[in-house]
């Protein structure tokens, strides 16, 4: 067993996510990355175990996974160590044909992913999004803020573009698909990582966290489009990612409260930005692309 053969563990104080992250070394000098959950995860996390691994036969560069189990702070997985940099560290400084070029392997990389499908009794995505939109509205209406600049345009194009919902297939997501859960390795090539946000549901909601990346850099962004759909870009994927971006800019900001101010006032920018990409919702495709 790797784990027990660990004997240097460095903390990664980095992301959202709830596991304790570590880089980790074995005594003959192997790098690892250990991630331990609550054992009240160990369910979640054997299923995510399982799914990487089926994520890894496609044989894209991800960060591996290797050894699953229990130890006395939880339930820990072992993945392989990417050697690199955070992708949205390194591509703010890259000229945007580079930029480019990350996005279309990013929008490849996703494109197989979603092969994965999803299982056979998921709930219906129409209904199961609905209902997600009528939570993020609530709480929205009842948070003690309001979005400085046009909330009542993003309920309008919400209400106005539901129907676009009905029939839509779902497969395996990523879950927090952008470039902060991306590294770029020694040999230049762009890794995926932290699939700990995994889920099931329509394939283009995964473009959903898109945002982040046009604030790291448009140009990829762009390619991350046009990879993923090959430079054919059906107007269908415009109006529901509009509506994806409308319905989690909503729930943002009463997300943000608990965090502070700074992170108020990060959700503030990021809705009036969207506004201005979309013209005020009146535009579907945005203007980030359209002048790519």
């Amino acid at each position: 067993m790797i784990y027990d053969d660990i004997v240097q563990k460095t903390v990664i104080d980095k992301g959202w996510s709830g596991d304790l992250k570590y880089a980790a070394a074995t005594a003959d000098g192997h790098r690892y990355l250990l991630r331990i959950s609550s054992i009240a995860c160990m369910e979640r996390k054997t299923h995510e175990f399982e799914i990487m691994q089926e994520i890894a036969k496609l044989h894209i560069p991800m960060c591996l996974p290797i050894e699953f189990g229990t130890c006395k702070e939880g339930a820990y997985t072992i993945q392989s160590w990417i050697d690199g940099e955070d992708a949205e560290d390194v591509l703010v400084s890259m000229d945007t044909e580079k930029q480019y070029q990350y996005g279309i392997d990013a929008g490849r990389i996703l494109a197989k992913i979603h092969t994965i499908p999803a299982p056979s009794d998921v709930p219906d995505w129409e209904r199961r999004f609905n209902a997600k939109i009528d939570r993020k509205i609530v709480m929205y209406q009842n948070c003690a803020l309001k979005y400085h600049h046009g909330g009542d345009s993003f309920l309008r194009y919400i209400e106005e573009n539901r129907c676009l919902l009905h029939g839509r297939p779902q497969c395996f997501q990523h879950g927090d698909y952008h470039t902060g859960n991306m590294m770029i390795d020694r040999m230049g090539i762009l890794t995926i990582i932290d699939f700990d946000k995994y889920d099931f549901g329509d394939p283009w909601e995964e473009f959903n966290r898109i945002v982040w990346c046009v604030q790291t850099a448009p140009a990829f962004a762009c390619g991350m489009v046009d990879g993923y759909f090959h430079n054919e870009i059906p107007i269908e994927f415009w109006k529901l990612l509009a509506l994806y971006i409308c319905s989690n800019t909503l729930g943002s900001l009463p997300w943000a409260i608990p965090f502070g101010e700074s992170e108020i006032q990060t959700m503030q920018k990021q809705a009036a930005q969207v506004l201005e990409w979309y013209d005020d919702m009146h535009c579907v495709i945005p203007k980030w692309y359209q002048l790519k």
